[in-house]
């Protein structure tokens, strides 16, 4: 049982790292959203005052990927069921570019306020 476990950790650990790469490629966002994070990673370390306020600003730049993910996978499945125009997939595309747009906000919103005070 337990190397069962540790297997299906390795093999899903190998599909996640896939998934990154395949976006890392495929999105110029995505690039730009990993640039950003390894250069704020550090200087949250810095400019948080306290560990609370570190852990937000991490927090808010991980929201921003995950997001960025999601509308990523959502983005190449409307793709995958159709190249036409649809109203419906531009919605879905649409909403999921809201997402990613309110996730970086959010970071801006967060990170500000903790460099303001």
């Amino acid at each position: 049982m337990k190397n069962f476990l540790i297997r299906r950790v390795i093999k899903n650990s190998i599909y996640s790292f896939n998934g990154l790469i395949s976006a890392f490629k495929s999105e110029e966002a995505f690039r730009i959203e990993i640039f950003l994070f390894l250069i704020l990673l550090p200087l949250s370390f810095f400019l948080g005052q306290s560990s609370i306020e570190i852990c937000l600003l991490i927090m808010s730049l991980f929201i921003v990927l995950i997001t960025e993910l999601v509308n990523t996978a959502l983005e190449k499945t409307i793709d995958r069921i159709s190249k036409e125009k649809n109203e419906l997939s531009g919605v879905v595309k649409d909403i999921g570019s809201a997402a990613v747009f309110i996730s970086i906000l959010q970071a801006c919103v967060i990170w500000s306020v903790i460099l303001i005070r």
